[in-house]
């Protein structure tokens, strides 16, 4: 129901202007980067080639919804892949830097939607091995084999939540479920974390609770103002569209005082501080010193950007 609500939404609101999603296609236009200068040069890096191929062809090739998305329509993402080190033969801790941006209405403008490292990342790999994701298998035959593409789903339909959300009011209920299913039927074993609650405070299971934790259904509204009453409404009603910028400043601002240090809020922020900066930097005195010093307390990694760019 939430996705034919979407979908509806889409189809009344933009067609004709190339977002009616009536066409066949893939929801996601990706580009997977493997870094693989710290491991050993004893190890042939052309396998990593090989892996990088193979998990751009599982993103881009895979449909991760039942709508049909038009290719402007499609996310444009950047997955980097670090490799860290090597833990045992065949076996490589990383990090993963996701970078996915949204396409705005009228414009070719693409809006982050994410922008975030996570640096937890343990997997097997031998070259020509099946680079996989099966919903109903999760963990596989092998938790280490399975763990690295467990990852890159729940990204994805951490993205595709965020991305539905900011069409439709709670639109993505149902990707944040699938990264939900994820974290409670994910791979386990030696070396494998960042799946559990006590894994740290910065965990795939944190973010997957609270955008599933019907508390912060204040958070979900945001996004949607953010985007569908604001940023798609930029290009033709700018003035209006900084104005209801400020409102969405404003309902982040109570979400934070009633939900101080929510992982999700730093997900969403991580991505938003120059293109936040951007739009009011084009507003008025008064514009400027609200959004100022409502951003120096819901961001406070960026504030001291927010004073020297806002002032």
């Amino acid at each position: 129901m939430i996705m034919q609500k979407r979908f509806c939404l889409a189809l009344l609101i933009f067609s004709g202007v190339g977002f009616s999603r009536n066409c066949v296609a893939q929801e996601i236009t990706s580009k997977v980067t493997i870094i693989s200068s710290r491991i050993s040069t004893q190890i042939d890096k052309r396998i990593f080639t090989t892996l990088q191929n193979q998990l751009t062809n599982l993103i881009n090739n895979r449909k991760w919804t039942s709508d049909n998305f038009k290719i402007n329509e499609r996310l444009q993402c950047n997955f980097i892949l670090n490799l860290d080190r090597e833990l045992e033969k065949n076996v490589y801790g990383a990090s993963l830097t996701i970078q996915c941006g949204r396409p705005l209405y009228n414009t070719n403008y693409n809006s982050p939607l994410v922008n975030w490292q996570d640096n937890d990342i343990a997997f097997r790999y031998v070259e020509f091995q099946p680079v996989e994701f099966n919903e109903n298998r999760i963990s596989g035959s092998d938790g280490l084999a399975s763990n690295l593409t467990a990852v890159f789903a729940f990204y994805i339909y951490t993205i595709l939540g965020m991305d539905y959300d900011s069409f439709g009011n709670n639109g993505g209920e149902q990707f944040f479920k699938k990264a939900l299913f994820i974290v409670n039927n994910a791979p386990d074993g030696r070396s494998i974390s960042g799946w559990k609650q006590f894994d740290g405070q910065r965990t795939r299971w944190f973010l997957s609770e609270n955008f599933t934790n019907t508390r912060y259904a204040l958070f979900h509204d945001a996004i949607y103002q953010y985007y569908r009453k604001s940023l798609d409404q930029f290009y033709e009603k700018e003035n209006e569209s900084r104005e209801e910028m400020m409102n969405v400043l404003n309902v982040l601002q109570i979400f934070v005082s009633n939900n101080p240090n929510t992982m999700m809020m730093q997900f969403f922020m991580q991505s938003k501080a120059d293109e936040l900066i951007e739009i009011m930097r084009g507003g008025t005195p008064d514009q400027k010193s609200r959004a100022l010093d409502i951003l120096q307390k819901i961001d406070i990694t960026n504030a001291n950007k927010y004073l020297e760019k806002l002032k």
